[in-house]
């Protein structure tokens, strides 16, 4: 199953696989938030759990599929192998944070809202928080492609495909943590649903002009890697980590993370 899927992808435009693989994970995204037309609110204790493995996931997915590739290919020996990766580690993690800064937005367990000041209602800077989440996602799958398509031998078809599964699974109870919330909120199911798959919509787009980039600028590879890594990293330590803590569930939290870690890092060894 999985090696057919590899050459079917193998078969076709990176870029448009690249396209395939995010919208697989917006897909994802939307069967969680789907939950929504079935139950109106979510165990608090099962919602942090699954906020842990989706961070366990994220930290996984930015060592074994992104960083590690990211000083593998680089040139030079001892820190001017690590160079590369370190900078565009520091870059990512700068750009969400100038994101994280500017653009209005709510986390899920939080009353005070973040970035700049708007008249925006609650549901919408709730909504903008995820899709925060949701681009150096889409941008770690096309990076990858777009490696592929540009002829490094670090980077894998199977191992794009293999985050992209990862990125997925992780999605899926990203998708519950939006739409709950807004429901709960005194939201329409329908429109609760559609807010929460809305916010994954940015993962295809990051994911196309990640692999454009990288196609044509090869050398940028390593960096682009390390940035979308650097992202993920700055947005499982200032974003999901804190919104799992806010109740008494840290321990679940704490044990959703170390799942999802081994979860993603199996993926990533076994298919990779």
């Amino acid at each position: 199953m999985f090696e057919t899927i590899i050459e079917y992808f193998e078969s076709i435009n990176p870029i448009l696989a690249a396209f395939y693989a995010t919208m697989f994970t917006w897909f994802l995204t939307a069967l969680g938030a789907s939950f929504v037309f079935f139950f109106k609110t979510m165990n608090r204790v099962v919602l942090d759990g699954m906020l842990g493995f989706t961070g366990g996931v994220m930290v996984a997915a930015s060592f074994w599929s992104l960083l590690a590739p990211a000083i593998e290919m680089s040139k030079g020996e001892g820190f001017v192998k690590v160079i590369p990766a370190a900078v565009g580690f520091l870059l990512g993690a700068l750009f969400i944070f100038g994101l994280d800064k500017v653009l209005p937005h709510l986390h899920i367990n939080f009353k005070e809202t973040e970035g700049i000041k708007s008249p925006w209602q609650r549901t919408t800077l709730l909504v903008l928080a995820i899709t925060l989440h949701n681009i150096p996602e889409g941008l770690a799958v096309g990076v990858l492609f777009g490696g592929v398509a540009a002829g490094i031998p670090e980077a894998s078809i199977a191992g794009a495909v293999t985050l992209a599964i990862g990125i997925g699974i992780q999605n899926f109870p990203e998708g519950i943590a939006v739409s709950m919330p807004l429901r709960r909120m005194g939201m329409s199911r329908r429109k609760s649903f559609m807010y929460g798959q809305s916010s994954a919509i940015v993962e295809p787009i990051a994911g196309v002009l990640g692999a454009v980039a990288v196609m044509f600028f090869i050398p940028i590879l390593p960096y682009a890697l390390a940035f979308a890594a650097g992202a993920m990293i700055f947005v499982v330590v200032e974003e999901v980590i804190p919104e799992t803590q806010q109740d008494k569930n840290t321990d679940i939290a704490t044990l959703g993370f170390i799942g999802g870690f081994i979860v993603m890092m199996m993926l990533d060894v076994a298919l990779g």
